[in-house]
């Protein structure tokens, strides 16, 4: 049984519908799912990332949820990692990999030929002094003079990609996009995004929204802090959470922390729309259909992935 065995993905924007559709197809392939939702990752970050709970996860094994304490940080670099290693072992235990989430670049640190520059920490440190003394602004304009394609796909407010890339930038003395990745394929696989309209979205994103603070992600944020959250860079950023804080600090009260989380999310979805939209590879499903319509039609482009192909006929001699 291969190591690398063929990968069926379920990506997209938030709020989609993935993860159902990913439990699914995997009950049904007998597969494992392998989360590729970069908070997900973190222990007790439940509701306000909305992970699966165990009881309605299908019997189907979950890998790469929960295996990081909050005060760490997640990279793209440690995810392509223990990715690898988690797709080698359900290969040969001879189950299909699902990968499940809507973290682009940890999605295709997987499936596509990726390689990372190298990091240095003074370099950043000194982007990340330059980015809090004068803001994402000035960098987005040092961008624009260096690599006009960088800067428009990244935007003028995420300064932590714009600190990376003009490190990237400055260590490897070539334009940031030139080290994106193409699209192409590092091992056998499948895309499947499920699309949604814009209006159906931003609804779906609200009532999420208005849920989690229903169900506690505030008192959820409190435990989170006294474990250390604010102490991680990477998941004390984490949309919801950022709001929760605001209201244990007495910042913002929950109807505005909610508009404030719902206002975040939908920034999220329609960066992740654009991403994945780019992907010409990815099949589109309806993701206003009805879950056994979608599974169906997933597996019917899985079918054409995997099978076999077919054998050459033997020549014959005319007699």
């Amino acid at each position: 049984m291969p190591t690398t065995p063929p990968v069926l993905a379920v990506v997209g924007p938030t709020a989609s519908g993935k993860s159902r559709l990913a439990i699914e197809l995997a009950r049904r392939l007998g597969g494992e799912l392998v989360n590729a939702d970069a908070m997900q990752v973190y222990r007790g970050m439940d509701i306000g990332t909305a992970k699966t709970p165990p009881e309605e996860r299908g019997g189907v094994p979950h890998h790469l949820l929960d295996v990081l304490d909050v005060r760490e940080d997640a990279s793209v670099a440690w995810y392509q990692t223990a990715a690898a290693e988690t797709l080698a072992a359900i290969g040969r235990r001879g189950n299909v990999p699902v990968l499940a989430g809507g973290s682009g670049l940890y999605l295709r640190s997987v499936l596509d030929v990726l390689d990372f520059p190298a990091t240095d920490p003074d370099v950043r440190a000194r982007w990340e002094a330059i980015g809090a003394e004068e803001g994402p602004g000035l960098l987005h304009e040092r961008l624009v003079r260096l690599d006009p394609a960088a800067a428009e796909r990244i935007g003028s407010r995420n300064t932590r990609r714009l600190v990376r890339a003009l490190e990237v930038i400055e260590l490897t003395g070539r334009p940031y996009t030139a080290t994106l990745p193409q699209y192409a394929y590092a091992r056998p696989a499948l895309q499947v995004a499920l699309g949604v309209p814009r209006e159906v979205l931003v609804e779906r994103i609200a009532a999420r929204a208005a849920r989690m603070f229903a169900e506690g992600l505030v008192e959820e944020t409190a435990r989170l802090r006294a474990a250390g959250l604010e102490a991680g860079v990477t998941a004390s950023r984490a949309v919801g959470y950022a709001q929760a804080l605001a209201v244990l600090d007495g910042e913002l009260d929950v109807a505005a922390a909610i508009e404030a989380t719902a206002i975040a999310t939908r920034q999220v979805a329609r960066r992740q729309t654009g991403w994945f939209g780019r992907d010409p590879r990815i099949v589109w499903l309806d993701g206003q259909a009805g879950l056994e319509t979608q599974v169906e039609e997933a597996l019917a482009a899985w079918a054409a992935l995997t099978a076999p192909a077919p054998s050459a006929r033997p020549r014959t001699l005319d007699a």
